[in-house]
């Protein structure tokens, strides 16, 4: 029988290495599903967000999602565990996508997470840098 993977609000602080370990794959695994609407479950209604010159709060994350994903085609997405304390998550990440003209970029960056203690993300701060690639140069499938 296959485990069902944890929901990313399944874990909550105060984080251990383990349980840091397992919010960052859930949120990996969200992520690549690309559905904005489950993606946004995670994040409280009066989250904060910095994605790269982007500032906005709340649910208008399913609205950019949806812009996101509408541009970046393709998306896969890897994290990696950066650092930890009780209520925050800090990660590396790169992911590649490609645009409607079938140019291929690999992203890549940093975010700092911190959360309620009912698990939800109150804020992501995000610093990404994109650089085009070629598609036989692409890590993630």
């Amino acid at each position: 029988m296959t485990a069902i993977p944890p929901s990313p609000t399944s874990i909550r602080p105060p984080f251990t290495r383990e349980t840091a370990l397992a919010k960052v794959k859930a949120a990996e695994n969200a992520w690549n599903t690309r559905d904005p609407k489950r993606v946004a479950l995670a994040y409280t209604e009066d989250s904060q967000w910095r994605n790269r010159d982007e500032f906005f709060e709340g649910r208008e994350l399913e609205a950019f999602l949806s812009r996101k994903w509408a541009k970046e085609l393709d998306y896969r997405l890897m994290k990696e565990l950066w650092c930890f304390t009780d209520n925050r998550i800090s990660v590396r990440f790169e992911y590649e996508w490609h645009d409607v003209a079938g140019q291929w970029y690999r992203s890549h960056g940093n975010e700092h997470w911190d959360f309620d203690d009912s698990g939800l993300m109150r804020r992501r701060d995000a610093s990404i840098n994109d650089i085009a690639i070629l598609e036989s140069d692409r890590r993630y499938y």
